[in-house]
């Protein structure tokens, strides 16, 4: 009956008749149950793994040496689990849709552009720059873009800024996600600034899965190199991938804070940003992966990841989310 909780048959019927007669020993257990020896201590391992029997001492007077815990006790220890395995599963779901965005920027990188007309490589920064703009001219209803980095180049703001102002002052709709982290960077903050007064939507995140710009849900410009954007990039057309990374803007937009809002914090006070470093700490990204994520230097994300596993006691990343959803630090599904 528990089995959907993670308890076999047999752990739950050695359970159960330890409820009922807990001095009985294994020997009794497998005569009263119709176990083996062997199948009752296999359900003994269970329940200990599950941390529904603790030990108690009594194995000398004929006893397992364990005491069942009370059937509440138990089911929340059993719901506790399950929930952080589903938080679990659901951080790999969310790494593997930012994988899959990181995916269709490397391999339509791949595609040479005589090949296929759907895609075109661009090789350095200047050339990137250049079709930007070339796109940007031609844009007639909207632009949205993931900005990732934090801290943005002062030299890259500059050129950015007559392309913005021409697109705005032609009415084409600007939706703009960086990272929480620019809050703390003047010159970033000055420029997203600019472009909110001037009719510009933006929103932050703590970390974003890759850079990318959309133009009228039709053309997207993707790195070549997710590690370096200044190396090169890709235009890609083909209707299926766009309508894809289109999604993805779209379920990042809606979790975003506006400018001028301040991050709330969520269950146990804490900060957007730490919830996300737990998600990645999961999801088994290093200190310098954390870091480049959030816009911050490794040093930052190795604090904030030092210091979430000292509160949660924790001894593993995964144990540290897992411990994160029983305490309420993080939601057990989205």
């Amino acid at each position: 009956m528990l089995d959907v909780l993670g308890l076999d048959a047999v752990a739950e019927a050695v359970y159960r008749a330890m409820l009922t007669d807990p001095e009985d020993g294994v020997a009794a257990l497998a005569a009263r149950l119709d176990l083996t020896e062997d199948q009752v201590r296999r359900g003994l391992d269970r329940l200990s793994e599950l941390a529904l029997i603790h030990p108690c001492g009594r194995k000398g007077s004929g006893g397992v040496g364990f005491r069942a815990i009370g059937p509440e006790t138990a089911m929340e220890v059993l719901l506790a689990r399950q929930q952080a395995e589903l938080a679990a599963q659901q951080m790999k779901v969310e790494a593997s849709r930012a994988a899959a965005a990181q995916l269709i920027a490397e391999c339509s990188a791949l595609r040479p552009r005589p090949l296929d007309h759907d895609s075109e490589q661009l090789i350095g920064l200047e050339a990137i720059r250049v079709r930007l703009a070339e796109l940007a001219r031609s844009a007639r209803v909207e632009v949205a873009t993931f900005a990732p980095g934090g801290a943005h180049d002062e030299e890259d703001l500059a050129a950015s800024r007559e392309p913005n102002a021409d697109l705005l002052e032609r009415g084409v709709r600007m939706r703009t996600v960086y990272l929480d982290s620019v809050r703390n960077h003047p010159p970033t903050l000055q420029h997203v600034r600019w472009l909110h007064q001037h009719g510009g939507q933006v929103r932050t995140v703590p970390d974003l899965p890759i850079r990318m710009v959309i133009f009228d849900r039709k053309q997207a410009v993707l790195p070549i190199d997710t590690a370096d954007a200044r190396a090169g990039g890709v235009v890609c057309a083909e209707r299926v991938t766009v309508a894809a990374l289109c999604a993805l803007f779209e379920s990042v937009w809606q979790t975003a804070v506006p400018l001028g809002t301040v991050p709330k914090c969520g269950a146990k006070d804490m900060p957007p940003q730490e919830r996300a470093v737990l998600k990645m700490l999961a999801q088994g990204y290093t200190d310098e992966a954390i870091a480049k994520r959030l816009g911050v230097s490794p040093r930052t994300a190795r604090r904030i990841a030092a210091s979430l596993m000292e509160r949660l006691d924790a001894r593993s990343r995964f144990e540290a989310a897992c411990y994160a959803v029983q305490d309420g630090w993080l939601p057990a599904t989205r």
